[in-house]
């Protein structure tokens, strides 16, 4: 098992869009020496600004322990994967299209050391499937960050078929010291846990607002002052145990017979798939946005996020170190 020194453990990120500039910003605050590689010219350009930007909005929230430059100093941004070769862990964080992140894979596993950890930031791609063809894939997993990931506690360790169960061990101790309180999955299920559960909630609250029986403001308000009024604090599972798991026994027994069990695309997802709805990114979605109200909407996320980071830290039940295993 390596030692962990995050400031001794040079990190590797290969594709600089959103996700990718976020997650360096994670590395370098945790001290990281970082290398990013640029897979497409624009990131060249657009990165540093990005990556700096985000380090001020810490700054802005008094996360930061010394100046936005010297975090800088950490960080090497270039198109050469050379770079990577001192690296003992490189994330790939490129475009969720599998050929795409193979020839990245084939990129790497020519540079870096046997040793080294390999893995995908994909949220939705079986990591079982993407080793598929590795030269090594007994080294390579999937991290899975959230966004903004330097202000999120959320992080889903997967475990493909082939992968080494210490390697998967050790960037679950790492993640630690990226300030998550992280998941370890042994088995490689699709879409992990996250995506499985919220695509669910997706689903049933669609299907509530197809039948009328609801508008979508009715679903959201439901949402945010139950759900929300809870969940940071103890999740699902917890809060059956708070409430009684006789009653969860007998609400689901009424209530199971009428979910949604639709396998096909919601016709209203796929409504706003063929408007080319982006939401808050082109003003157009299932509510509406005039640019003004898309920017302060921006704006009120992030600024809940250093909330929702802060209150999460308060409560001995997001500091447990216990794995999750599936």
């Amino acid at each position: 098992m390596k030692q962990i020194e995050t400031k001794k453990i040079d990190v590797g990120v290969v594709g600089l869009g959103l996700m990718g500039t976020s997650l360096i910003v994670s590395l370098l605050i945790a001290g990281h020496k970082v290398k990013a590689i640029a897979p497409i010219k624009e990131d060249m350009v657009d990165a540093p600004q990005r990556i700096r930007e985000h380090l001020l909005i810490c700054e802005d929230a008094g996360t930061l322990d010394k100046p936005v430059n010297a975090y800088l100093s950490q960080l090497v941004i270039s198109e050469d994967y050379l770079l990577l070769a001192p690296c003992d862990l490189v994330l790939e964080c490129v475009i969720e299209m599998a050929e795409i992140k193979r020839a990245v894979y084939k990129k790497v596993e020519a540079i870096i050391s046997s040793d080294a950890i390999l893995a995908s930031n994909t949220s939705a791609i079986p990591i079982s499937e993407l080793q598929k063809g590795l030269v090594a894939p007994q080294r390579f997993l999937g991290i899975h960050w959230a966004e903004p990931s330097y202000f999120t506690r959320f992080m889903e360790i997967t475990c493909g078929a082939q992968t080494d169960a210490g390697h998967a061990e050790w960037v679950y101790e790492l993640a630690h010291h990226w300030g998550k309180e992280p998941t370890l999955l042994r088995k490689d299920i699709r879409g992990f846990v996250t995506n499985r559960l919220m695509y669910a909630v997706y689903r049933e609250g669609l299907s509530i607002v197809a039948k009328g029986d609801a508008t979508f403001e009715d679903v959201d308000k439901a949402f945010r002052y139950d759900v929300g009024s809870w969940i940071t604090l103890m999740g699902i599972f917890r809060r059956m145990d708070y409430l009684g798991l006789k009653d969860a026994f007998e609400s689901y027994n009424r209530l199971a017979p009428q979910f949604c069990n639709d396998e096909q695309i919601p016709a209203l997802m796929q409504k706003m798939v063929d408007k080319n709805a982006k939401g808050t990114r082109n003003c157009l979605g299932l509510y509406s946005y005039t640019p003004d109200e898309a920017k302060r909407w921006d704006e009120a996320f992030a600024a809940f996020n250093v909330d929702i980071y802060r209150l999460a830290a308060m409560y001995p039940s997001q500091r447990e170190k216990k794995k999750t295993s599936v």
